[in-house]
């Protein structure tokens, strides 16, 4: 996937340490402390331009959230969303790698994992890299809670289906499955992130799981 850089996007994301949390694995076992509240935390892991984790935290002000990404380029345009949503004391962005997840969160100390239209790495050499692969879950097991949930949706069929059998063989139970989310009658509880307004705009199926991980010994 080829971005296009952002000129003085490194900066930018700089000036708001307030907002792009810097020195995450100094906050592990912590994070609390950079709230208002200590409120059950949720994380998005490949949040974009922020959409999805910025209504989340609107909308949910009894929860505490982290929008997670790893590229400048993308950043700074969530950056720019939450400063143009002004002040959301339950919301904090952070700019790491999906496989650094356990050096920055200490275990048990998030509540769940959303995954919204991840790069489905269609190639089969690269199915390591796609976010549902067992590695990954592995790494949201040992962050969230005991019985903690992953929630997932995609407008990619075959990264769905990928995606139901990798949770599946993990051994995780399936809560929910959607094979065309938005023919459900109430949807009051769905905030949509940029990809899937464009998607389900145009009549193309978004496709969603809610899977939860066994308690732990």
């Amino acid at each position: 996937m080829r971005l296009r850089k952002v000129k003085g996007a490194a900066e930018t994301i700089a000036a708001h340490p307030e907002i792009v949390i810097p020195n995450g694995e100094a906050l592990k076992g912590n994070w609390q402390s950079v709230f208002e509240k200590d409120q059950p935390l949720y994380i998005e892991v490949g949040m974009g331009k922020g959409q999805f984790v910025i209504g989340m935290a609107q909308k949910n002000p009894h929860l505490n959230f982290i929008g997670i990404e790893k590229f400048d380029s993308v950043m700074v345009r969530a950056l720019e969303k939450v400063l143009e949503a002004g002040e959301l004391p339950n919301l904090k962005l952070l700019k790491i790698d999906a496989e650094d997840l356990t050096n920055i969160f200490e275990e048990n100390e998030v509540e769940g994992v959303y995954l919204n239209f991840s790069d489905p790495w269609p190639k089969p050499r690269h199915a390591k890299r796609r976010l549902t692969h067992e590695n990954f879950l592995k790494l949201y097991e040992h962050i969230t809670i005991p019985e903690g949930y992953l929630r997932f949706k995609t407008d990619n069929r075959l990264l769905f289906e990928y995606s139901l059998v990798s949770v599946t063989e993990y051994g995780m139970g399936l809560r929910d499955v959607a094979l065309d989310l938005h023919q459900r009658e109430d949807l009051d509880w769905n905030v949509m992130t940029e990809y899937e307004q464009k998607f389900s705009a145009k009549g193309q199926p978004i496709y969603r799981l809610e899977a939860q991980f066994k308690a732990k010994a």
